[in-house]
């Protein structure tokens, strides 16, 4: 029996959260199959990566202010530091685009993109499955499931690195795509960072 009610407010901050990654994913990959408005829309994604940050502190803010949590501290500060990053990747690579005048996305790099809208909707369901550990077994199927979709990316990542390194004559144009996939990829591996803590958190509360 609880005397000192635990505040709920997390899940809904995890779950804000959890929309602006998806939102921020989908944004990313209709910006490379519609690649001429991606300047124009490079600024909505940095805003939406704005607004994961000041939700990103605002959690902060609730831990610090909150005398009991509904999971452990530190699973809080990882979560969301880690869905943050999520963004923070897909915003980096645009941006790296932009920067080296990338002329048109490779096809690579868009199943990359549909890969992480797949994950970043994957993440969405097992952040707000934390609500009701009751449904520990679906939780745990859907990290398995964002796990699967990393390894995959990893095989498009290896993949288009060797075709690159073999084909690509220009070494500027090498540099700038290695770069772009490389940060890209680092999206997926932290979708992956995110399913680990989760798993962890339903282990332990489950």
């Amino acid at each position: 029996m609880r005397f000192i009610p635990r505040e709920e407010k997390f899940y809904d901050l995890f779950e804000e959260l959890a929309d602006k990654i998806v939102e921020g994913a989908k944004l990313f990959l209709d910006m490379l199959l519609h690649y001429d408005t991606f300047e124009m829309r490079l600024t909505k994604l940095k805003e939406i990566e704005h607004e994961a940050d000041i939700i990103t502190h605002r959690t902060y803010e609730k831990m610090h202010t909150t005398f009991l949590t509904p999971i452990d501290r530190e699973d809080i500060y990882a979560l969301v530091n880690k869905m943050d990053s999520i963004l923070d990747m897909t915003e980096a690579s645009a941006i790296r685009m932009s920067l080296y005048k990338i002329k048109a996305p490779k096809e690579e790099l868009i199943q990359q993109a549909k890969l992480l809208n797949e994950a970043t909707a994957k993440v969405k369901m097992i952040v707000s499955g934390l609500r009701d550990m009751k449904n520990a077994k679906t939780i745990l199927d859907d990290c398995v499931e964002i796990n699967t979709l990393e390894n995959t990316g990893d095989q498009i990542l290896r993949s288009t690195m060797a075709k690159l390194f073999e084909h690509e004559k220009d070494p500027f144009e090498l540099i700038k795509w290695k770069e772009i996939f490389e940060r890209f990829e680092e999206a997926m591996d932290v979708c992956e960072d995110v399913s680990n803590i989760v798993e962890g958190i339903v282990l332990k509360n489950g």
